[in-house]
């Protein structure tokens, strides 16, 4: 599944592309991947691209919007003068479209753009504008690490104090696009471990924790997203994060950037975590009282 940097990333892109196009015919080939009617689309020009958590929503002018998501193996490919892809890689970017993968193909006054799925769990949905924001799938996301306040994270951390931090930050309702790699390389960069408890952490590292989590993003944006064989750029290029930036994800065996110990892989809420042992020290801290004791 991507993450919220490869849907930024994607949004940025095809909207260099596809944006001001007028959508001429919606052909649908598998009727789940794509909710509401097709009429509602066709013979409308697109009039932006905007971005709720890891769900990408293309605006029209007759004030009509689709809300896609991508989920594990979805793939937007624009073929007109040139060819631009963006989800997750395969022979797809080069082979000739539509094909058996194709589960949505909208054809444009210039150039189509293709809705692949391998697995069928992405879609594509039909909803008015003016109700987008109240869609069920976007009203229960949380703020992003960008628009949340200390004092309102702090709080939230509070609702899930007997909770692992890095279950915590995963849970969309609590802070909105931190997926397993930005929340280990978050929590690696505010140094706590990934099996504190939620309510063990001071305001002071609730507010290390959001500064770090925006951090992190923002380089994964800059250099177009994660290098992780899953999302690519929409030009079809891989962005860099992973191996410029990322300390800790996939790192394991690796020398610890900052201190030189060997970076660890382990398992907290059923997720492998990557960790170094000594920037990120396990302490037992009372959730009242948060007096921490070093953890042997």
């Amino acid at each position: 599944m991507p993450e919220l940097p490869e849907v930024e990333t994607i949004k940025r892109g095809l909207s260099k592309f596809c944006l001001g196009k007028k959508i001429l015919h919606v052909k649908v080939f598998c009727e789940k991947s794509f909710i509401g009617p097709t009429e509602l689309v066709e013979g409308q020009e697109i009039v932006g691209f905007r971005r709720f958590g890891k769900a990408l929503i293309v605006d029209l002018k007759n004030s009509i919007s689709m809300m896609i998501h991508l989920r594990m193996t979805g793939q937007l490919i624009y073929d007109g003068k040139e060819r631009y892809a963006a989800g997750h890689p395969s022979e797809n970017f080069v082979a000739e479209l539509p094909n058996k993968q194709t589960r949505v193909m909208f054809e444009m006054d210039s150039g189509t753009l293709y809705f692949n799925d391998q697995r069928k769990f992405g879609f594509v949905k039909v909803i008015p504008t003016a109700e987008v924001e109240d869609d069920k799938f976007i009203k229960n996301l949380a703020k992003e690490p960008w628009e949340i306040s200390v004092g309102e994270f702090y709080q939230k951390l509070q609702r899930h104090k007997n909770a692992p931090i890095k279950a915590v930050i995963l849970d969309q309702k609590t802070i909105c696009g931190l997926g397993n790699i930005y929340a280990d390389e978050a929590l690696y960069d505010a140094e706590i471990h990934p099996k504190r408890l939620a309510g063990s952490l001071s305001t002071v590292e609730a507010e290390n924790l959001i500064k770090s989590a925006c951090k992190v993003m923002d380089a994964s944006i800059d250099s177009g997203g994660s290098t992780m064989a899953t999302y690519v750029k929409a030009d079809g290029t891989k962005g860099d994060y992973l191996e410029k930036f990322a300390k800790v994800f996939r790192n394991e065996g690796n020398p610890c950037p900052r201190c030189g110990t060997e970076i660890e892989k382990i398992k907290v809420a059923g997720r492998g975590t990557h960790i170094c042992p000594q920037c990120q020290k396990l302490v037992v801290v009372d959730c009242d009282e948060r007096k921490g004791v070093e953890n042997d």
